[in-house]
């Protein structure tokens, strides 16, 4: 496609977006937002690198709502929890569908990952399988393996700290690995886990870089240019990714089918529901391979993300390490590791565990959900197939909501509230997504961060590392993942308490 015929579409379909504007005008003015330019609309204020910072800009200068088009193509952003609940929660039924991309969904082959399929039977059909494997009552069958996890990772982690990135990806991708599909991860070195890390990789910063619309996303034509032509390049790119893709949703299924043929099955979410004998539907296969993929694939990053800034807080907030440590030794002592049955006598490392994951904010716009007719908010007039963000980033660090937001403060979440209060301050009713998109591993998740950090407060002693001379080495902290808030690894002496400590991890 040459330039001329670009241009022209590109015209034609400014052309339509402002006469659907028009034309719709008597329902509301759009929600207010940065001046777009003519025809590319406001693709100069999208950013491949922490998009969450000038869509807080935009959230402290417009309210509430903020609305941005790309070509015609609509993006808007919740800026409250009011906002957030408002629409994606009580408006659930038509603010529940995906964005069908081009790119990520069609050329790439990951149109049947849960973050990605449509709202409809098939999305159903994905949560229900999830329900049944990850709903609130089963969780806890799965804590003797969280707990064992826990403790190969402290082990790993007390042999080299300097490693603890490679670590913390070792243990989600093992326990995410053995809940669902019943593999034993033995190293970092793993084919799964490697295949998921290049997968996920793909995802999260080749995909989604400039916010992941690509001009084949505005222009679906484009996908039929010649691999010879001029501009092309994406295609390519999309060829390989797409394999890459269908080798992750693949293999780790065909284990379990094997492992269940020789006998060699252990208990897991495949395992389980492919022995269940409810009868079964002709698409089950279907759904559960990908479904299955899709919580293994959310895990890492989440994890990695969650235990990157509860790293930050402590080396910044050493107070509050020993508060937590004082809480700990009252309750557990010294001589063993914290069980689940402790959780409710931990006030404060509860807080601390909220804390993290509200100064953390894991992925700060969440996914994108699709709006599937339109509606009018407070005035606002939201177009149909308007890509819809909820902006976890602005609403964690509302100043109303968390006073001094932009500091680690534990002693929030301990503040005598009423319930209504309490639920909007809880940072789990952002952090994990909204409505009936919200993360269906949310629940396997909370548990295995909570146990995970307050493992680690308990038997180690974390803080700033030093150089040669002694001098304290400031973490340099820098983001280049473009969906999930991963800072770039960086330096910190991970420790020890005690004799007892060691032992208590040893056992």
């Amino acid at each position: 496609m040459g330039v001329s015929s670009f241009v022209a579409l590109g015209a034609l379909l400014a052309t339509v977006y402002l006469w659907q504007r028009k034309s719709k005008k008597s329902l509301g003015a759009l929600p207010p937002g940065p001046k777009p330019v003519p025809l590319l609309g406001n693709i100069l204020d999208l950013t491949a690198k922490e998009l969450w910072l000038p869509a807080m800009k935009w959230a402290k200068e417009f309210g509430s709502v903020t609305y941005l088009h790309v070509l015609g193509q609509g993006l808007v952003f919740l800026n409250s929890s009011e906002a957030a609940f408002d629409l994606l929660e009580r408006k659930g039924s038509t603010y529940s569908d995906k964005p069908y991309l081009v790119m990520v969904c069609e050329l790439c082959g990951c149109e049947n990952m849960v973050a990605f399929t449509p709202y409809g039977d098939q999305s159903r059909r994905q949560r229900k399988l999830l329900h049944r494997a990850f709903g609130t009552q089963v969780i806890p069958q799965y804590f003797p393996l969280i707990e064992s996890s826990t403790k190969a990772f402290l082990q790993r982690l007390l042999v080299d700290s300097s490693e603890w990135v490679k670590h913390t990806k070792l243990y989600a991708g093992s326990l995410t690995l053995s809940t669902v599909y019943g593999y034993e991860l033995r190293s970092s070195d793993d084919k799964f886990l490697k295949l998921a890390d290049e997968c996920v990789d793909i995802l999260s910063n080749r995909i989604a870089s400039g916010g992941g619309i690509w001009p084949v996303d505005i222009f679906p034509s484009l996908k039929k240019l010649p691999l010879w032509a001029p501009g092309s390049g994406f295609l390519h790119s999309a060829q390989k990714w797409k394999r890459k893709m269908e080798e992750f949703v693949d293999e780790p299924y065909k284990f379990v089918k094997t492992s269940l043929k020789s006998g060699t099955a252990k208990p897991s979410f495949c395992s389980t529901l492919l022995l269940d004998d409810e009868k079964k539907s002709e698409t089950f296969e279907f759904d559960l391979k990908w479904t299955a993929n899709s919580m293994y694939s959310a895990s890492i990053d989440t994890t990695l993300t969650a235990v990157s800034h509860f790293l930050l807080a402590i080396m910044q907030y050493p107070a509050e390490l020993a508060k937590a440590q004082k809480e700990i030794d009252s309750v557990v002592g010294s001589d063993r590791l914290p069980t689940f049955a402790d959780r409710p006598f931990l006030p404060y490392v509860e807080a601390m565990y909220k804390e993290t994951l509200r100064w953390a904010a894991p992925v700060p716009l969440s996914l994108p959900h699709r709006l599937m007719e339109d509606d009018v908010y407070n005035g606002m007039f939201i177009p149909k197939g308007s890509l819809i963000f909820g902006n976890i980033w602005a609403i964690v660090r509302d100043e109303k909501l968390y006073p001094n937001a932009h500091a680690f403060v534990p002693e929030r979440f301990l503040e005598e509230t009423d319930d209504v209060t309490k639920k909007k301050m809880d940072p789990k009713s952002y952090v994990f997504g909204f409505g009936r998109r919200r993360c269906p591993g949310a629940n396997l998740t909370d548990s295995s961060l909570w146990y995970l950090m307050v493992c680690m407060m308990a038997t180690l002693d974390i803080s700033k590392a030093t150089d040669d001379f002694g001098n304290l080495i400031e973490p340099k902290i820098d983001f280049n993942n473009s969906v999930f808030r991963i800072p770039d690894p960086f330096q910190v002496d991970i420790r020890p308490r005690s004799e007892q400590a060691l032992k208590a991890i040893s056992h």
